[in-house]
């Protein structure tokens, strides 16, 4: 072979995976880089989209979300929302989890709860925020039963009320996130070595001594990778606040994303909501690029 043929050939060789990535790359620039760029310049833009030829605006956009104390509050509704949701998840799904690795339940009983726990996960954030108003509605079941057992003395706005709406829609998410957090704590407690449990009953340890010193060390590398994902999945979170409340009554369950979309299709000011995308990509690239270094790390 001459040295014209091997170089055509080594050429051929280092160009070939890019030409089976090709249709991939071309899709996700499509689909994500170009929206991205395109959002990011919209941001600095004076009235973007509504003005053929917008003018430059500069950090302004992000001044004016800056200084809107809307933006403040849905920030805090953001991160309360967020946080109270992963912690739930995450303990749920470790209660849960640990209750279908037991040896104790008979085999027929796990797996009827494995079903009625997994059911949440199979529906869509519209019917989960339907399901939630009529449960959580003055004279719905919740209110009903409360009311029976003696805790409230009268029917509840939940979703109407700015001191209940937030923490009833944070409610409603958790219910609907922790079958994530269950299936994967489940997996990994099934890939425990069972030597590890054996030798602990030998030294006589207890229960709880077995769960902080064998089990949660072993799903450590798994609680943390989902609890960043679904910290970030949650963040973003719209269809289910959208549905419930709007972001009211009054904004107490405003969130990044529905200041967002207000701004965009209820104000028409589509720069100052550019900005505010913008500033929710820059977190959520933030908590990704950890993610990815933790991944890394391991």
């Amino acid at each position: 072979m001459t040295r014209q043929k091997r170089s055509h050939h080594r050429l051929k060789r280092a160009v070939a995976p890019y030409l089976y990535l090709s249709p991939s790359l071309l899709i996700i620039g499509l689909l994500m880089l170009l929206p991205m760029v395109t959002v990011i310049g919209y941001s600095f833009q004076n009235s973007a989209v509504l003005r053929r030829d917008p003018s430059f605006a500069g950090l302004k956009h992000y001044q004016a979300i800056f200084a809107d104390p809307v933006f403040w509050a849905s920030l805090w509704h953001t991160l309360y929302f967020t946080c109270m949701s992963v912690v739930f998840h995450m303990t749920i799904g470790m209660v849960f989890a640990l209750m279908l690795n037991s040896d104790r339940i008979n085999p027929t009983l796990r797996n009827i709860l494995r079903v009625l726990y997994i059911l949440p996960w199979l529906f869509t954030a519209v019917i989960i925020a339907v399901i939630w108003r009529l449960l959580l509605e003055p004279n719905g079941v919740v209110s009903s039963v409360l009311m029976q057992m003696g805790i409230i003395g009268s029917k509840v706005e939940w979703f109407s009320s700015p001191a209940t709406a937030l923490h009833a829609v944070t409610f409603a998410n958790i219910w609907a996130g922790y079958p994530l957090f269950m299936v994967s704590l489940l997996a990994g407690l099934q890939g425990i070595p069972k030597d590890f449990y054996e030798a602990a009953d030998i030294d006589g340890a207890k229960a709880y001594q077995k769960l902080i010193f064998i089990t949660i060390p072993q799903l450590m590398p798994i609680i943390i990778s989902i609890s960043l994902l679904d910290f970030i999945w949650t963040m973003q979170v719209f269809p289910l606040i959208w549905i419930t409340t709007g972001g009211g009554p009054i904004y107490s369950t405003e969130v990044l994303s529905t200041y967002t979309y207000k701004l965009a299709f209820s104000s028409y000011n589509l720069s100052q909501a550019s900005a505010s995308a913008v500033v929710i990509l820059l977190i959520s690239l933030g908590l990704t690029l950890f993610y990815i270094r933790y991944q890394k790390a391991r």
